[in-house]
């Protein structure tokens, strides 16, 4: 996905990374837990990335992750202190870890261990943006743009069926419109902020850059997952 440039820490040298793992040598043949490392991971991505495509990667893996190892509320949890250390709020992210007994032997979120001893491993595009980030082109991939695309294409109505009420709403979009257009409408006409909304169809995770009539949804499931006690089962 990238590189890693690189930072200074104060009890060891610069780390480098290639494969957007960061990792750092053990003393011991045990897993020692380390203190959340209060520093910003800066890296490389290969494939310059927008906003809104950074979002995407990020949204697509926090939703699939729990599918295929782990436990959900330990996903959850690192999910959360990701967003408390990208925003530099260090001490609410080392609370989170602690209040999920997770360790960090390398003091990074991207090796992550539960009580279990269940390996967790956090991609590098999750803890912070790419130094070679691109502006969005012309913003219209922009959740928080909720102006009408120049080439909006037909006029259609979705049928949002919402996890919290279970009950069906109608929105109205355009054809050509995106799913982070769609969200952004959603957020305007319902209230529910974009970073909480999660949108399925099929079974399956939509993400922010697909296009409505591409995906012919005539009836979409939309679920917030980051507010697990208003969920239905």
């Amino acid at each position: 996905m990238g590189g890693c440039i690189g930072i200074t820490r104060s009890r060891s040298g610069p780390i480098e990374e290639s494969s957007g793992t960061v990792s750092r040598p053990n003393s011991g043949g045990l897993r020692k837990n380390q203190s959340l490392c209060h520093e910003t991971i800066r890296w490389k991505s290969d494939v310059p990335l927008t906003e809104g495509q950074l979002r995407s990667k990020r949204d697509e893996f926090w939703d699939t992750a729990p599918a295929f190892e782990g436990r959900k509320e330990i996903w959850d949890a690192l999910r959360a202190a990701a967003v408390a250390a990208e925003a530099v709020d260090f001490q609410l992210a080392q609370a989170i870890l602690d209040g999920a007994s997770v360790s960090v032997p390398n003091g990074y979120l991207t090796e992550c261990y539960d009580e279990w001893g269940t390996r967790y491993q956090v991609p590098i595009y999750c803890l912070s943006a790419p130094i070679n980030m691109v502006k969005e082109a012309s913003g219209r991939d922009s959740p928080a743009d909720c102006s009408e695309p120049v080439e909006g294409g037909s006029e259609m109505a979705l049928r949002l069926r919402l996890s919290t009420t279970c009950k069906d709403l109608i929105l109205p979009v355009g054809s050509r419109h995106t799913i982070a257009h769609c969200k952004a409408k959603l957020h305007a006409q319902e209230g529910i902020e974009v970073w909480r909304q999660r949108w399925f169809y099929g079974g399956k995770s939509l993400l922010a850059l697909i296009l409505i009539h591409p995906a012919s949804c005539t009836k979409m499931n939309i679920g917030n997952c980051l507010n697990p006690d208003n969920e239905t089962n």
